[in-house]
């Protein structure tokens, strides 16, 4: 599986401004992702990739799509790519990442809360799961583990 970050517009087939019907349709038109919320106005649409054990979360601001965070697959060796400008957020080292998306004329800030933002692109990146995730000889996470786009941050 692989899923494209379009920061301003969506991710995948997703795209921010859709209502939750809208939503709904495009995940079940593309078939990867399990919908795992049955709330017809929801705040929030849980999506799951469950070979992998990605997980999706839509958030909805007044019926429409605002935002979508990713949280990293749970099977290191599962085939599932989750690319901005081209690069694999989760599979790339963050610390790698963070300079490629820097060369790449990004701004990236850093945060003493534990999360980097693109405030261009509205998108932080983010290394805060208590999961078993591969770590460095620090026991430092070695890849972000969740992904944030929006409308606004």
């Amino acid at each position: 599986m692989e899923l494209e970050l379009l920061p301003l517009v969506g991710a995948g087939p997703l795209r921010l401004g859709m209502s939750p019907q809208e939503a709904r349709d495009a995940v079940q038109e593309w078939g990867l992702l399990r919908v795992a919320s049955g709330d017809p106005e929801p705040g929030q649409i849980l999506l799951k990739h469950d070979a992998s054990g990605l997980n999706v979360m839509l958030g909805f601001t007044k019926g429409a799509l605002s935002g979508v965070e990713l949280f990293r697959f749970l099977e290191e060796d599962s085939d599932v790519r989750v690319l901005l400008d081209g690069l694999d957020v989760f599979r790339t080292p963050s610390v790698d990442l963070f300079e490629q998306l820097a060369e790449r004329g990004h701004e990236i800030t850093e945060n003493d809360l534990g999360f980097d933002e693109l405030p261009a692109l509205k998108v932080i990146l983010a290394n805060q799961s208590s999961y078993e995730y591969p770590v460095d000889e620090d026991g430092d996470p070695l890849y972000y583990d969740y992904v944030r786009l929006a409308d606004r941050i």
